[in-house]
């Protein structure tokens, strides 16, 4: 990917965009994977230490998407811990420490 000139990136508006705050993001993951919102605010809570990180060994957050995958395999009869791991922490890194980091705040919550 390559930057835009400054003369091209300025016939545009711009928008930042960030995560919805806590109590939102909660009823969207309660209401697209199925989970009651107790689980979905615990999946919030978790992505919000994962982005605390960003910039410090990881290059993005967890995504909303990421907590709507987690929360239909809990839906499912999945394990939360489990459900977290293969959902939430294996995909976002391969670097141990981080993974244990992640693993850390998953149980800090299930």
């Amino acid at each position: 990917m390559k930057d835009l000139k400054q003369s091209t990136k300025q016939r545009f508006g711009g928008l930042d965009f960030t995560y919805p705050e806590h109590g939102i993001e909660t009823e969207i993951v309660a209401h697209e994977s199925g989970v009651n919102a107790d689980i979905a605010g615990k999946l919030v809570s978790i992505a919000e230490r994962s982005r605390n990180l960003k910039g410090h060994g990881l290059d993005e957050g967890l995504s909303t998407r990421m907590l709507i995958y987690a929360g239909s395999l809990i839906a499912k009869g999945v394990a939360p811990q489990a459900a977290c791991r293969v959902a939430l922490v294996r995909p976002i890194t391969d670097d141990p420490d981080m993974r244990d980091a992640l693993d850390a705040a998953v149980s800090t919550f299930f």
